[in-house]
């Protein structure tokens, strides 16, 4: 085989895709900087679990004393026997008892009615105005992703577990890291050293090809260090059940997901922010039986995570949100299900938030075209998120956005 030239690897992978793409970690490349620069107790660290599919959030947070309710979706709401009531009228999907117990511990805040202004029901436009969080103008970067490139440059800073990096990670100048379920397997032998070779830096490099060494360096320094944490057991939780699910066209791994965060954070990664995500919730047909199982898992997957948290000591740095692209147009169809809508609620939690109802509750009477009324910009939670847990003011990254959801106790 000829011998790999860092103008041939470019040709090879294709420039662009090279200068975009993430770093790919291992296990390995992880626990090696947890030993080398562990991040130290007290840092604040955010976990961001993003629901693919448009979560129905009137069948998740149910407004179960309004008939209103019980006239729009007869075939699909649920009785006050089958809720978990958390005040204001209001009660959780009875699958939902993990955030429940959490709810009664006031680590949960419930912000209602969150969207952003002039909904749009497309999965794709929807989603990618959430993670640029730039609902009008079209912006290249993700919401985080911008406030990495004001970081010192740090693979670890920001991952993602999956390998396939989410848009809300990629900057203008930096991105997040990918951290593959399956585990990283480098090159290895003669292409291995070649491929070393190629990714030293180098004064005589153009901007792309710099670009793409930095890429492949990472690849290989961040692959020398996770498989040993990996190997180890979860955090103990001692009792606690769980449900399967996933069954709605999503993957149903968040709590494997968010096992491996756990022995990460454990170690001391040296990372503020984790991505783990779970599909499934665009239920349009069938939506009762699905959706109260993908919510188990949820609602399982974090009650789990924060119970793993609380005995490795990192239990008050966590600061977990959940959200969906939008919710569910608030009449059921004819499938039993509901097609794309707009608002619905978003969910805090850890020991850094102040548990409650946040925003007003969309009424279920005064409807937009059908749907539910957008009573809180999302840019509000990121504003408190970024100044709160990131520690970075929040026009840096939302520009002029001033609106605040302040759900975070005082520190």
């Amino acid at each position: 085989m000829d011998t790999l030239s860092r103008r041939r690897f470019l040709q090879l992978t294709g420039g662009a895709a090279i200068a975009a793409a993430a770093p790919l970690l291992s296990i390995d490349s992880i626990a090696q900087a947890a030993l080398i620069r562990p991040l130290p107790l007290g840092t604040p660290i955010f976990v961001l679990i993003t629901l693919y599919g448009g979560n129905d959030g009137l069948n998740t947070v149910i407004p179960y004393q309004d008939s209103a309710y019980y006239q729009a979706r007869p075939e699909i709401s649920y009785q006050e026997s089958e809720l978990l009531p958390i005040g204001e009228g209001l009660a959780l999907n009875g699958s939902m008892s993990g955030i429940k117990a959490l709810w009664e511990s006031k680590k949960v805040a419930i912000i209602r009615g969150v969207g952003y202004p002039q909904p749009d029901r497309s999965h794709f436009s929807s989603m990618a105005i959430w993670q640029s969080a730039s609902p009008i103008s079209h912006v290249s970067s993700g919401w985080l992703g911008r406030w990495l490139d004001r970081q010192e440059s740090d693979p670890m800073l920001a991952i993602s577990l999956g390998s396939v990096l989410p848009p809300l990670l990629a900057g203008s100048k930096v991105s997040g890291s990918a951290l593959p379920l399956g585990g990283l397997v480098v090159p290895s032998g003669k292409l291995a050293l070649d491929c070393q070779r190629i990714s030293a830096a180098s004064g005589g490099d153009s901007k792309l090809m710099a670009s793409a060494a930095t890429s492949l360096r990472n690849l290989f320094e961040l692959s020398s260090t996770i498989t040993p944490i990996l190997k180890e057991p979860a955090p103990s939780t001692g009792e606690l059940p769980t449900a399967n699910g996933g069954n709605a066209g999503g993957n149903s791994d968040l709590q494997q997901q968010l096992d491996v965060v756990a022995k990460l954070i454990a170690a001391g990664s040296p990372t503020r922010i984790w991505s783990v995500s779970l599909g499934g919730f665009d239920t349009h047909a069938n939506e009762k039986g699905a959706q109260s199982i993908l919510l188990g898992n949820v609602s399982d997957s974090i009650a789990r995570f924060m119970k793993q948290m609380q005995l490795t000591g990192r239990g008050k740095d966590i600061v977990v949100m959940a959200y969906s692209e939008f919710g569910r147009r608030v009449k059921g169809n004819a499938s039993q299900g509901t097609d794309h809508g707009t608002s619905g609620p978003v969910f805090l939690i850890g020991d850094r938030v102040n548990g409650g109802f946040y925003g007003d509750q969309p009424s279920m009477r005064e409807l937009v075209a059908g749907d539910l009324a957008v009573t809180t910009d999302f840019r509000d939670i990121y504003g408190t998120l970024l100044e709160g847990v990131l520690k970075t003011p929040a026009s840096d990254v939302l520009g002029k956005w001033s609106g605040r959801s302040n759900f975070l106790r005082s520190a």
